[in-house]
């Protein structure tokens, strides 16, 4: 992970370089406004997360801010001094993460980077497309494709297939999957309604629906979607 530090007291600079390097993160150091774009505009690419001081020589911490979210998705958390404190509604209004008042503790602000860290990628794994084999499920717009072609699925067998595939090479029970399966009118879907709606799947993706390859049968144990 690569942290774009800007600050223009050397001293902070070179605590937090040395800090975050010893906890395993890559670091940039900028002390000024023109720098800091000019590195941003170079290496943004490679940035995981900016590290921004409000006030800069040439600048400010809020415009770099808005330079950056306008740019990419990454986390930005502001660096303050206890009388700016006040003032950073307005940067975590224009989409800054996270503050910490001046003078902080290393390890607090390390913890706060990491904290903000998972929630990004948290958000990015969220896959809006899952492929399973020749099957794609685009989540965003609740369609199933075979092959490019469209697959029309009913409300349960939808939501019983998405459920096969966030679990790709698990084994689930039959009362796992009855768990987190209802009708549309809130119901229970009973066990003899589940077997009905594997059926009715694999008549619709399966090549051979007699042997199935994508949602497969283990005997005594459930079915699986996947190796």
């Amino acid at each position: 992970m690569k942290i774009l530090v800007v600050e223009d007291d050397k001293t902070i600079a070179s605590g937090l370089e040395y800090s975050l390097q010893q906890d395993d993160f890559s670091t940039v150091i900028c002390h000024d406004f023109s720098t800091a774009k000019k590195t941003w505009a170079e290496e943004k690419a490679s940035i995981d997360l900016c590290l921004l001081d409000l006030s800069l020589p040439g600048g400010s911490g809020y415009e770099l801010c808005q330079i950056v979210k306008q740019q990419a998705d990454i986390p930005v958390i502001f660096l303050t001094a206890i009388d700016d404190e006040v003032n950073v509604v307005m940067g975590l209004d224009m989409g800054a993460d996270d503050y910490i008042t001046k003078p902080f503790r290393v390890r607090e602000l390390i913890s706060r980077i990491k904290s903000v860290l998972r929630r990004y990628q948290k958000h990015s794994v969220v896959k809006t497309v899952i492929e399973i084999g020749r099957v794609q499920l685009n989540t965003l717009e609740g369609k199933v494709c075979k092959d490019g072609s469209d697959v029309p699925l009913t409300a349960l067998e939808y939501r019983l297939l998405l459920i096969f595939a966030n679990h790709v090479g698990q084994v689930l029970t039959r009362n796992q999957l009855l768990e987190q399966i209802w009708d549309v009118a809130g119901d229970f879907v009973n066990d003899n309604t589940l077997t009905v709606y594997i059926k009715r799947l694999r008549e619709k993706l399966e090549d051979n629906p007699q042997n199935p390859t994508l949602i497969k049968t283990v005997r005594g144990l459930g079915y699986k979607v996947g190796d």
